[in-house]
């Protein structure tokens, strides 16, 4: 507790003494989880004022820390938001709604196409640029044409690299997944020396990828932040929620890490190494 490290059960750190593979989720855990807007970028004749309006009309509806990055940007700037009608919001994709009689989407390329069923290849090549620099894109369509592009930084913790180093050194093999966009990933990855990435992923695929390390013997330990990472937080062998996010990882991890950083996770398995030796001798 004294480390910030906070342990549920005894099992858990049986099981951190053996790790071996760890995954990470990449916003709030590699990164600080407080995003910020840092460009609009507008097409078909949409102002800067009005797509970021009623971008974070709608995304003021949501819990996801970059709809909360659009909502204090407008509210920096003092644009009267609105409350969406319709509202729905599709986990890992995006979120929808009506304002003042149109219908407005905010998300990733697929969340868009299904909903608003239009071609948003002008969106997506506006944003691979920027995505290239590891900045997340956000595409929006306004009443079912293609308005622009929000793009936002997530800047890595600056304990980050030194714990991938340590980790490594313990001979745990590190992968990110992430829910965001693969050039943006990838700069990420390429940024801090993991190998091992994998993009674009759901709730559904990060659980999953759990489960198929563990099949392969592999014993595995997961770290995330958010609701979605909640199913694979309860899947792995170890689950690390960081203290910083939501009480549905604490609530599904072994392991909360206080500091809300991947030294704890350091510390943890360099403790539980040292407390198994002790038992055996």
């Amino acid at each position: 507790a004294q480390m910030g490290v906070l342990i549920r059960n005894a099992e858990a750190i049986e099981k951190l003494a053996q790790l071996n593979t760890l995954a990470v989720d990449k916003t709030g855990t590699l990164t600080e989880g407080r995003p910020k807007l840092i460009q609009i970028l507008p097409a078909n004749e949409f102002s800067d004022a009005e797509l970021l309006r009623l971008a974070a009309s709608v995304e003021q509806s949501s819990e996801h820390p970059l709809a909360h990055a659009v909502v204090v940007a407008a509210r920096k700037r003092q644009l009267p938001l609105q409350s969406p009608v319709d509202f729905e919001s599709t986990t890992a994709g995006g979120v929808a709604g009506t304002i003042g009689g149109r219908r407005v989407a905010v998300g990733r390329p697929d969340f868009l196409r299904e909903i608003v069923g239009t071609d948003i290849s002008a969106l997506e090549s506006m944003a691979a640029p920027h995505q290239t620099e590891g900045a997340t894109a956000i595409l929006v369509a306004i009443a079912g044409q293609p308005a622009g592009v929000l793009t936002i930084a997530d800047p890595v913790k600056a304990t980050t690299p030194e714990a991938l180093a340590k980790l490594r050194r313990l001979g745990v093999r590190v992968l990110m997944l992430t829910g965001d966009n693969s050039r943006t990933a990838e700069a990420v990855a390429r940024k801090l020396g993991i190998r091992d990435f994998q993009a674009g992923v759901t709730p559904d695929d990060k659980h999953e990828r759990v489960n198929r390390l563990k099949a392969a013997g592999r014993i595995v330990g997961m770290a995330g932040d958010g609701i979605n990472d909640a199913p694979a937080l309860a899947a792995a062998d170890v689950g690390f929620a960081m203290g910083t996010g939501t009480d549905i990882a604490m609530e599904s991890a072994g392991v909360t890490l206080m500091k809300g950083d991947l030294m704890g996770i350091v510390r943890a398995i360099r403790l539980s190494r040292a407390m198994m030796r002790n038992i055996r001798q």
